[in-house]
């Protein structure tokens, strides 16, 4: 009782880890639809420019793990990021301690998605809309993934284009049609190594 069985241990590490890679596999070919939601914990994108068609921001939740987030919901119809960084922190795993895994991949359009809405508490960087609508009703919100809009009589913005130059985001979710990386990376590493 108490006692770690390594080698079962190891057996399904492995088995979690050929499944993830095959998942990711199938989203950096674009067979796959994608959903990131990390139970509990936040993560964070960086990206050297991130250049969007169709996009919508507007006030929401995410509730995951019984807790509820307030976020910053943002659409994109489609959305091409240069030099892709994600990465999750992860404290106090047992056995191992903290870990770290982060996906990558570097370039321009890096990482490429359709009808993405990340819902994120945090961003950064420098902001060009094109053709923008500030103040909008967010329930009357048009320009982003089909049927995206926010509550009714709150704050909405939107715009035919959006360009983030040097981003930085903490995220609780990213959901999209799909998601393509080109030349992809996963690394799961010992300790705190984010992408910043």
């Amino acid at each position: 009782m108490g006692r770690t069985r390594w080698a079962r241990f190891v057996g399904v590490l492995g088995i979690g880890a050929v499944g993830a890679g095959v998942l990711l596999f199938g989203m950096s070919q674009g067979a796959l639809a994608a959903s990131f939601s990390v139970s509990g914990s936040s993560f964070k994108v960086s990206a050297d420019g991130l250049t969007g068609q169709g996009y919508v921001q507007f006030g929401g939740v995410d509730a995951g793990s019984g807790q509820v987030h307030p976020v910053a919901v943002n659409g994109f119809k489609s959305a091409s990021l240069d030099k892709f960084c994600q990465s999750v922190f992860v404290p106090d795993m047992p056995i191992v301690g903290d870990l770290t895994m982060r996906i990558e991949a570097n370039g321009k359009g890096g990482m490429e998605a359709t009808n993405m809405v990340v819902g994120l508490t945090d961003i950064s960087g420098d902001l060009t809309l094109g053709n923008p609508q500030i103040g909008i009703d967010a329930g009357t919100l048009s320009k982003g993934p089909e049927g995206l809009k926010g509550l009714p009589g709150s704050f909405g913005m939107q715009a035919d284009t959006v360009n983030i130059g040097s981003l930085r985001q903490v995220a609780w979710s990213t959901t999209a049609q799909s998601i393509k990386f080109k030349g992809m990376t996963l690394n799961l590493r010992q300790g705190k190594n984010e992408c910043f």
